[in-house]
């Protein structure tokens, strides 16, 4: 297993350092756009966070570039992995990394994009602003379940998560805590998605979740600050605010459409692209190049913690 996990974590290495990829990107920024003879439609599936992040905006601007429409949908990262892979979307987004040894995700195609956040979200009547790492990890624990512990009212803690721990928020969540994408998590109440999991919290004064920076601003709550600093689209870049992640679009090699879905991701890495993402407070992937190493090591840490687990 240990073997695996080592061959795992260097396919990684390659796959994020590789720097014809770069060339790629760069090249895509001065290439015209591809022509739109025997253009077809394409359907977009998946994390629901992309889509609000990026996906719906550039969607339309695609179309508006080469008249090709895209039919956008959510459902969450695995399915715009899996449905993918399964050849009934043409692409779709995630905001995980496929799963190790899963033949239902395997040979799926994963373009990193852009880099979020994950953020702590409560009501706006909360008087809480900020929480320190430490505190997030004591709050998933079940070591805080007051608001007072965290200098609010004294009021029982209402923490909302994710049911599935193979979603994006509940992966990236326990990979970014604890290193241990298993470990059993404190919850309230759990959402099947992201939407509803936002909206109860605004309408909810004592409960507490955490989400993606791009959807969560969109919403009517308080985006808290982490060690006190905020999720801005220049400390996620800079890596300040420690709760970043990637987010890709997925494809399947194979498809029918493989010449228009790469037309789609050129646009994407495009300059238009770009402006789109950093206006939905994401960062583009390749200008944040240098949290690739720190992201490799969170994931060398994480593999080799559910190694252990698996050897047990």
């Amino acid at each position: 297993m240990r073997m695996d996990i080592a061959f795992f974590c260097l396919q990684e290495v390659y796959r994020v350092i590789d720097f014809r990829r770069v060339v790629v990107a760069v090249l895509i920024l001065i290439a015209p756009p591809a022509s739109t003879a025997g253009a077809v439609e394409l359907n977009w599936v998946g994390c629901g966070i992309s889509k609000k992040a990026y996906v719906t905006d550039l969607a339309s601007a695609f179309e508006k570039t080469t008249g090709i429409k895209i039919n956008v949908q959510g459902g969450g990262a695995t399915k715009g992995i899996r449905e993918v892979h399964n050849g009934i979307a043409d692409l779709g987004g995630s905001c995980r990394y496929l799963l190790p040894e899963d033949p239902r995700e395997a040979g799926t195609g994963m373009e990193p994009v852009a880099w979020d956040a994950l953020v702590v979200v409560v009501h706006n009547d909360n008087p809480v602003d900020s929480i320190s790492l430490q505190q997030v990890r004591d709050l998933y624990r079940g070591k805080i379940n007051n608001w007072s512990q965290l200098g609010g009212p004294d009021q029982p803690i209402e923490l909302y998560t994710r049911k599935s721990k193979n979603s994006g928020v509940g992966r990236l969540l326990r990979k970014l805590l604890f290193s241990d994408f298993d470990i059993e998590i404190a919850s309230t109440q759990a959402f099947k998605s992201s939407g509803p999991l936002e909206k109860a919290i605004e309408t909810s004064p004592n409960a507490i979740a955490i989400s993606g920076v791009s959807s969560a601003r969109l919403r009517n709550f308080k985006i808290l600050k982490l060690d006190d600093i905020e999720p801005t689209v220049d400390n996620i870049r800079s890596g300040n605010y420690k709760l970043y992640r990637p987010l890709y679009l997925t494809y399947n090699p194979e498809s029918p459409n493989i010449a228009t879905v790469r037309q789609f991701i050129s646009f994407v890495h495009s300059r238009e692209g770009r402006d789109t993402m950093r206006r939905n407070g994401v960062v583009p992937y390749t200008e944040a190049l240098h949290l690739l190493m720190k992201q490799i090591q969170q994931d060398t840490t994480a593999f080799d913690n559910e190694a252990s687990l698996v050897s047990k």
